[in-house]
């Protein structure tokens, strides 16, 4: 069994891969988050309370542990708030992967990093591969890509997971995305304003963690594009949402993205070529509309 260690476990991503690989007897899965374990699947994987800012104690945990493979979602990733805290940002988003590539150096332990679109300025026009030059425009962009370049520097074996736009369910009622987001407005009767200048490739959730386990079980080294693969502006994921729930279109209003200040530290345009992945990785992404049928289908599952 391959000792796998999930960084940020109460997160979005942390546990949609937490749930993944400890239904798999191939894992032995150990999860750590700063607060107590909120995943209401608490069978098949073990949990420890470590706050990874607080150097003692991780330094403290890590000297006691052995993983095959640390998947790290833990991150700061509003944009706002890394623009508010420069500090804070470069602790998590930076200093703490050169703590943890440091660790994956001496103990010979794969590290699969999460990173964003947001390394891109959004002005390519088509399809961004893993070779196209980074252009962050935000704090957020700025330290993923400094997060990323610490890796490359480093001797250990990584593989970075660009996506975007992460959408999905899981267990916490707390989290949220456009998904539903979207959904709950329409559902109540409230109308809502989107982007309608934006352009994206949406990551389901699942596709994501399923992705983290094939860079495990495929031995990844280097960077990778993950992310779905339909081109879409957040309006027409938006609209796509309503009618697949059967919602009142006309509650929603189109904005541009400069009216709420999001066109300078966010990018027009952002979709990824994913063939590298779907060739090495052996990555397949799920449809827009599939996703939201599974989605539809674990609302009841995750008791929401």
């Amino acid at each position: 069994m391959k000792k796998i260690l999930v960084t940020g476990s109460n997160g979005f991503l942390g546990q949609k891969v937490v749930d993944l690989l400890a239904g798999n007897n191939l894992y032995e899965v150990t999860a750590i988050s700063k607060g107590p374990n909120r995943n209401p699947n608490q069978a098949g994987y073990i949990f420890y309370q470590v706050d990874l800012l607080d150097q003692t104690l991780l330094a403290d945990f890590l000297s006691n542990h052995i993983f095959d493979a640390i998947i790290h979602t833990a991150a700061m990733t509003s944009v706002e708030a890394c623009e508010a805290d420069k500090a804070a940002c470069q602790l998590i988003n930076v200093d703490l992967v050169q703590t943890l590539a440091s660790y994956c150096e001496k103990n010979k332990t794969q590290l699969i990093h999460l990173s964003t679109d947001f390394v891109f300025d959004g002005k390519k026009g088509t399809a961004y591969n893993e070779l196209d030059a980074p252009q962050p425009q935000s704090e957020y962009g700025k330290s993923k890509y400094a997060s990323e370049q610490v890796l490359a520097q480093s001797s250990c074996h990584y593989a970075v997971l660009r996506t975007i736009l992460v959408y999905g369910i899981n267990g916490d009622p707390n989290r949220s995305n456009l998904v539903l987001w979207a959904k709950a407005k329409l559902s109540q009767k409230e109308a809502i304003k989107v982007v309608n200048d934006q352009w994206r490739m949406p990551t389901f959730v699942d596709d994501l963690a399923h992705a983290c386990q094939l860079a495990i079980e495929r031995q990844a080294q280097g960077i990778f594009h993950i992310s779905g693969a339909e081109l879409m502006s957040i309006n027409e994921a938006v609209y796509k949402i309503a009618d697949y729930w059967k919602l009142d279109k006309t509650l929603i209003s189109e904005i541009s993205a400069s009216s709420i200040g999001q066109a300078d530290n966010r990018p027009r345009q952002t979709g990824f070529d994913l063939s590298k992945s779907e060739n090495e990785l052996g990555y397949v992404p799920t449809t827009f509309l599939k996703s939201l049928e599974i989605i539809d289908s674990q609302f009841e599952a995750f008791g929401r």
